[in-house]
């Protein structure tokens, strides 16, 4: 059968990613206290298609993706970028994967147990050298300093989410990214609380007020102090109770080597 793709193309225009995006995958990611964990990801995975080529074969990203399916992870990410630029006679690679993360986490005061979803992406690519970001997102409960200031009473909060970026030398736990930015909002968010546990986190939230702004600058200061952090990108965003608006800060650094 003929390959329309292999074609040359007279238009003279490269195209910087083109591939599949949006395919579903059961996957199994590393997870440090159970060992491993199963999810369901989407993955995204594209490469560059030189001037001269019509198209790119499209189903072999699915084969490539197949034949690594019982080892998708940080640690296989280089190798299937490399396969995606070998078989598809390409000079750069790009896979992004995001998946639901689940970590058992323990209400308090109650002790209480429920699951909290996290939402974490990697994301790679592969040129003349490699390039991979692992990217968390962490719900969070903050509480007004400035309203706590004015207020005779009671002060204003509300749910907020931290977007957390790293490149690092080495591995990296999602956990431990996690336990980073929770460590520095008001309080935790939880998926189970009893009524001496609300009573908690409502009155830590009253105790340790935070501004997006310090949010960030808390996060900010703790990967600082990691070596093993060679960039990152951190935001917050309050999803307000008070304004039509919500509140938003944002911090990147490429920290020396």
């Amino acid at each position: 059968m003929e390959d329309i793709q292999s074609h040359m193309d007279y238009r003279n225009i490269g195209i910087d990613q083109v591939g599949v995006k949006g395919i579903s995958y059961p996957i199994t990611v590393l997870d440090k206290n159970m060992g491993k964990q199963q999810t369901v990801a989407r993955i995204n995975m594209y490469v560059n298609l030189p001037q001269y080529y019509k198209g790119t074969h499209m189903s072999r990203f699915v084969e490539i993706l197949n034949e690594h399916s019982n080892r998708i992870s940080l640690q296989s990410f280089s190798e299937i970028l490399g396969d995606m630029k070998k078989r598809l006679d390409a000079q750069s690679a790009h896979m992004e994967i995001t998946f639901p993360y689940f970590i058992k986490k323990m209400a308090p005061v109650s002790g209480s147990e429920g699951l909290m979803e996290y939402i974490c992406t990697f994301k790679g690519s592969l040129n003349k050298s490699s390039d991979l970001i692992t990217i968390i997102r962490v719900p969070i409960s903050t509480l007004c300093p400035c309203s706590k200031e004015i207020s005779d009473y009671g002060a204003h909060n509300q749910r907020g989410e931290v977007t957390l970026q790293v490149r690092f030398k080495k591995f990296v736990w999602i956990e431990d990214l996690i336990r980073v930015v929770e460590e520095s909002a008001s309080s935790d968010v939880y998926s189970v609380l009893k009524r001496e546990d609300e009573k908690y986190v409502t009155e830590r939230a009253y105790d340790h007020p935070m501004f997006v702004e310090d949010i960030v600058r808390d996060i900010a200061q703790k990967l600082n102090n990691d070596t093993n952090i060679t960039w990152f990108a951190v935001e917050s965003e309050n999803f307000e109770s008070i304004h039509n608006h919500n509140a938003y800060a944002y911090i990147e650094k490429h920290k020396s080597a």
